[in-house]
């Protein structure tokens, strides 16, 4: 009888070594904690429409792959965005399942995907996973585009994608549009792709959406989480036809269920409401910032999205304080360990209430 091999050796035999010394994407506990680190709406629907949608999923047909109700959903998404004509609209199971398909689609031989740091850790881990290249270039200290950094880059790396978060994850602000104007005319020059990533586009002053249809090498990367549905991970791609072609040969069969595409078309059949709880939001970003304004040690740097970034004096000891009078939010200098990010949190914008106590744990932290 073979002598059994020991379980890590094993692992060290079959697991790609990157994968092996890397951590996985961290999710913290918020068991009966306020949860306001994860930009989630804080809101859920009304009664009665929690029983319409109850009603309606109850008639979905689960026995049959979902083709008609994902071709339905792209139909409705393409009327909500107000989708540019010449262009095209593919679904994604969470916006992390478009990224990845994206260095799918574009891993040819020598491929570099570019982005600015900090920003969302999963251009860097996927990118890392599928074989890619990336490269990071530091935002200035006060979180802006590195103008002549980031076109050196761009001229230097060549790069088959570069991300704009518009606005950006985690330092929550839009960028000058002239800058960015000028990294999207470089990419195109070096026959690269640019993707918007317009997660938090419920909170934000500005879109790149109508502006795609004069921009061949454009992409706008939408998700639904931050409209309101995290829970159903649905997030969705635009851009000129032949190039979303493309990318949707890559694109898992079925890869949104029947539940999540009917789930979704239900949400767009309610957007007034959703797009009432984003008022709600915005307003209370503002009475946030307002009251961030006023703290002593305490610096609060310009939102669009459905979250704040704060420097404080000591972001370990203010985090474990808000954590211990029951308020969960993100150490996210600790979490990136970017020094961008030193002694900074990300606090999510929640509901009047949840914001009152928020704002209570943070006096009482700091």
């Amino acid at each position: 009888m073979a002598e059994t091999v020991p379980l890590q050796q094993r692992i060290a035999r079959v697991i790609r070594q990157d994968v092996q010394s890397t951590h996985g994407y961290a999710i913290q506990d918020s068991k009966g904690l306020v949860k306001l680190d994860a930009m989630e709406n804080p809101f859920g629907l009304p009664a009665p429409l929690q029983r319409e949608l109850g009603e309606r999923l109850s008639r979905v047909a689960i026995n049959r792959y979902p083709v008609q109700s994902t071709a339905d959903v792209v139909a409705a998404l393409s009327r909500y965005a107000q989708l540019p004509a010449g262009c095209k609209l593919m679904l994604g199971n969470g916006s992390d399942e478009l990224i990845d398909m994206l260095s799918v689609a574009c891993d040819v031989p020598g491929a570099t995907l570019l982005a600015p740091e900090p920003g969302f850790v999963m251009y860097r881990m996927s990118a890392q996973l599928r074989g890619l290249r990336f490269v990071g270039v530091p935002l200035t200290p006060e979180f802006e585009l590195d103008r002549a950094a980031m076109l050196a880059a761009v001229e230097h790396e060549r790069p088959a994608l570069t991300y704009i978060g518009y606005p950006n994850n985690p330092t929550c602000n839009l960028w000058d549009d002239a800058v960015i104007d000028e990294i999207v005319a470089a990419v195109g020059a070096q026959n690269g792709l640019v993707v918007f990533d317009e997660a938090y586009q419920p909170f934000s002053s500005r879109t790149w959406m109508q502006r795609m249809a004069s921009h061949d090498h454009v992409l706008v990367m939408r998700t639904l989480s931050k409209f309101g549905l995290a829970g159903v991970r649905l997030g969705y791609l635009c851009g000129h036809a032949a190039l979303i072609d493309e990318v949707e040969k890559v694109r898992p069969p079925y890869n949104v269920s029947v539940l999540n595409a009917e789930a979704t078309l239900f949400a767009l059949d309610h957007a007034d409401e959703y797009a009432r709880q984003a008022a709600t939001l915005r307003a209370e970003r503002e009475r946030l910032q307002t009251a961030f304004r006023t703290l002593p040690g305490v610096r609060s740097y310009p939102s669009e999205a459905n979250m704040i970034l704060l420097r404080v004096p000591d972001a370990k000891r203010t985090f474990e304080g808000m954590k211990a009078r029951g308020v969960l939010v993100k150490n996210i200098g600790a979490a990136l360990g970017h020094p961008l990010l030193a002694n900074c949190l990300r606090l999510t914008v929640g509901t009047p209430q949840e914001n009152t106590l928020m704002i209570d744990a943070l006096k009482a932290s700091l």
